[in-house]
């Protein structure tokens, strides 16, 4: 839970918003008009620099505004937010089973990072749980120690389903047992004997003991596995004994209880730790998307749930082709009202489930289609890096709350309760080979879960984070990883901005009025990363005229940096790390500028820029040269710039560019470190020396055999012929986004139903 703010600090966040409003106003009549006023015609230059300085500081006052807003936003919700009795939530979902399927899509991560995730989404209290791995990795590794991680990864996941075998088969049969000594007495309100809540007060004793003893037997190496242990482990075994104790208490005293709430309570542990665990790799099939990036990974399963289908072999691999009812080796993936998203590097609270759905199934929220709790970042970080990234990370986690004051939600894509419903609403069908590709979550960008709710919207859904911190995230521990996180988040807004006006003119065609403070909240989310790298820039890189500097600058400026120190210790932080974030953020300018630009190639080339994965790696991940010279060099223009202005007497400037020396200099020798940077940047300098070593064709065939890949030959493949069609085969070796039944690769089939496919 949030701590609830007080009155005082409510009006202390409106207050601010009127100083920065008041001081931009202030600034732009006091010096700006009063420049041209009091000097008349100051020459092209400078009419130009004050026009372009104005600008800038009214892009960057905007976003300040923005943050402001959505944080009072994010008071009020705290303020009115009251959790929903655990006994209302059992007795919901007593009368209203429903379930859920968890998507966990994966690649290349650490085994034990992936079983951490898995276990904290298989122990979620929920009736009807399924937990599906969608693992990307190469089905057929070309390297040893990818096979060895593939095989821990798929052992990971059936080591869980051992480890829950046991509490559940105990719980099954303690509800059978209790189910078989009330079946006489089903009559409603019946009360059962003070003896039947000793029994149950025994079964969550012995749950507690379980998990607690799980506790003990988990590894505990690093910060996250302390968490995964205390909170989520540790955490339910003590609601379990205090659960315990209270129907202990009951007993002792005598009293009765409702069978009904014996019930919802033996179902409570039933829900606890019964799930259904798989794993799906869509590169094992021919007939799915093989495209990188995590959109389409779920947008392959997904596109699946609540079919029948039966595996063929083609010349291309193995495929999924629709199942009629009488095929007997046919297999069904099961379909759900609800699926949650699921990052391999999260970890969900005991209730995550248990409260979202809740909320999804309440009396006027039929229409929000997403739900989620922003993710919060796990403490005790060991490094500066990681530390900051993890406070900079829950600050953000307070605007999305903000944000959702204002019906101003984005899907944050770490972790997501989304209605099935909502997913078939925005699905778009596109034909690849002749065959349908259907896709729910759009891909077109590296921030696929922005988009999507901009489609969301569109067709009239809603989304909303729930007021609680119910799951938390690794933050990259590395600059290198960093880089690589940042330039992607960087990346996708500007070409979903478009969609953005296209969804308030279609709204407002159909009467329906966009309120002003959500689409500017919408607007600066998705912009406001390219106007402050560019303005940042600018009044870095440029002199600007002294003239055009005034204390309201700093005045509007002040509540901002204000506000994010109170946020930082609302957040259990440190004030002081205002001035870290600052000199964090500079060095960050070069990854920003470069996701904003690859933006911009998109938009001009419109091909697709490759999804990034952050790397999840025990040892440091090597930063590219660009990135490693680019924070050096804004050192060095700094002191330059300083020395400059110093002897121009231009004062200002220099105190500017004093600062940013300094702080540059910080953020590099405390986030990058003075040996990684000249590491990396001698890495970077010599790359182009080497070469990799050509493989012979000996070599070439033995890979591919390796790969299960067909060869080349000196003739052509009639299978291949046949299959692609003619003139079709010099693109025989790369994957076919979609393979189909042919009447070559099919097998006979006698049943009627097949048939008729085969004839449409």
């Amino acid at each position: 839970m949030h701590p609830k703010p007080s009155d005082g600090k409510l009006a202390r966040s409106r207050i601010a918003i009127v100083v920065t409003v008041l001081a931009w106003l202030a600034y732009v009549v006091s010096t700006v008009l009063r420049q041209y006023l009091d000097y008349g015609n100051h020459g092209f230059r400078f009419t130009m620099e004050s026009i372009g300085y104005v600008v800038i500081v009214t892009l960057l006052t905007f976003s300040a505004l923005m943050y402001l807003v959505a944080r009072t936003g994010a008071f009020q919700r705290f303020q009115s937010h009251t959790r929903v009795p655990r006994a209302e939530l059992e007795r919901h979902f007593a009368e209203n089973p429903t379930g859920i399927t968890v998507l966990v899509p994966s690649y290349a991560e650490e085994p034990e990072v992936v079983r951490a995730t898995l276990l904290s989404a298989a122990l979620q209290e929920f009736p009807e749980l399924r937990v599906v791995l969608l693992l990307d990795d190469d089905p057929a590794p070309k390297s040893q120690a990818a096979a060895d991680r593939l095989a821990r990864t798929h052992e990971a996941v059936a080591g869980i389903e051992r480890l829950l075998a046991e509490p559940a088969e105990h719980v099954d049969r303690s509800v059978r047992q209790f189910t078989d000594r009330i079946a006489a007495d089903r009559r409603a309100n019946a009360l059962a004997s003070a003896e039947e809540a000793s029994r149950l007060a025994r079964e969550y004793y012995w749950a507690a003991g379980w998990l607690h003893g799980q506790a003990i037997d988990e590894k505990n190496e690093d910060h996250v596995d302390e968490f995964f242990v205390s909170e989520v482990l540790m955490r339910l075994a003590e609601e379990l004994m205090e659960t315990g104790d209270a129907l202990h208490a009951a007993s002792v005293e005598g009293a009765r209880l409702p069978i009904a709430r014996l019930d919802e309570l033996y179902r409570r542990l039933q829900w606890t730790f019964t799930a259904e665990l798989s794993v799906f790799q869509r590169k094992a099939w021919a007939s799915l998307s093989h495209e990188a990036n995590k959109a389409m990974n779920l947008n392959a399963y997904i596109g699946l749930m609540g079919g029948r289908y039966r595996a063929i072999e083609t010349p291309m691999g193995r495929s999924l082709i629709e199942a009629g009812p009488l095929d007997e080796d046919a297999f069904d993936v099961p379909d759900s009202e609800f699926v949650l998203t699921l990052d391999a590097d999260s970890i969900l609270l005991r209730e995550y489930c248990l409260r979202l759905v809740y909320f999804l199934q309440q009396p006027g929220n039929e229409r929000v289609a997403v739900t989620q709790t922003p993710y919060s970042s796990f403490r005790g970080a060991p490094t500066r890096l990681e530390r900051l990234a993890a406070a900079t990370t829950d600050v953000q986690h307070i605007l999305h709350q903000g944000m959702t004051h204002f019906g101003a939600t984005f899907w944050v894509g770490a972790n997501a309760v989304i209605r099935r419903a909502a997913l078939d609403d925005i699905r778009e069908i596109e034909h690849v080979d002749g065959v349908e590709v259907r896709r729910f979550i759009q891909d077109r960008t590296v921030i696929e879960d922005t988009e999507s709710s901009v489609d969301l919207a569109v067709h009239g859904w809603t989304l909303a984070n729930y007021p609680e911190r119910l799951s938390y995230s690794a933050t990259p521990s590395d600059f290198g990883s960093l880089v690589v996180q940042r330039r992607r988040w960087a990346n996708g807004g500007l070409l979903i901005l478009p969609k953005l006006f296209s969804q308030r003119r279609e709204l407002k065609r159909r009467g329906k009025k966009v309120p002003a403070t959500e689409f500017l909240l919408r607007l600066n989310y998705m912009a406001s990363i390219a106007w402050a790298s560019f303005g940042l820039l600018f009044m870095l890189a440029y002199p600007y005229d002294s003239r055009l500097l005034s204390p309201f600058v700093m005045l509007a400026a002040l509540p901002y940096f204000a506000a994010m120190a109170s946020d930082l210790h609302y957040s259990g932080y440190k004030r002081t790390d205002v001035f870290r974030i600052y000199a964090f953020n500079l060095i960050l300018l070069p990854v920003n500028l470069a996701g904003v630009l690859k933006s911009m190639q998109q938009a001009v080339t419109a091909k697709k820029i490759p999804f990034a994965r952050t790397p999840k790696v025990k040892n440091r991940t090597a930063t590219p040269f660009l990135y490693v010279i680019a924070p050096a060099a804004i050192v060095a223009f700094s002191v330059l710039t300083l020395w400059r202005d110093w002897y121009a007497q231009n004062w200002a400037n220099a105190a500017f560019a004093l600062v940013n020396a300094v702080f540059a200099s910080y953020a590099i020798v405390a986030f990058i470190g003075i040996g990684p940077m000249f590491a990396d940047a001698w890495a970077g300098a010599t790359r182009w020396m080497y070469v990799p070593r050509a493989q012979t064709a000996a070599n070439e065939a033995t890979t591919a055999d390796a790969a299960g890949e067909s060869k080349p030959t000196g003739g052509t493949d009639w299978r291949l012929v046949l299959y692609r069609g003619a003139g079709e085969v010099g693109d025989a070796r790369r994957p076919a986004p979609i393979a189909f039944e042919t009447e070559f690769a099919a097998e006979v089939d006698s049943h009627e139903a097949h048939h008729e496919r085969q004839a449409a």
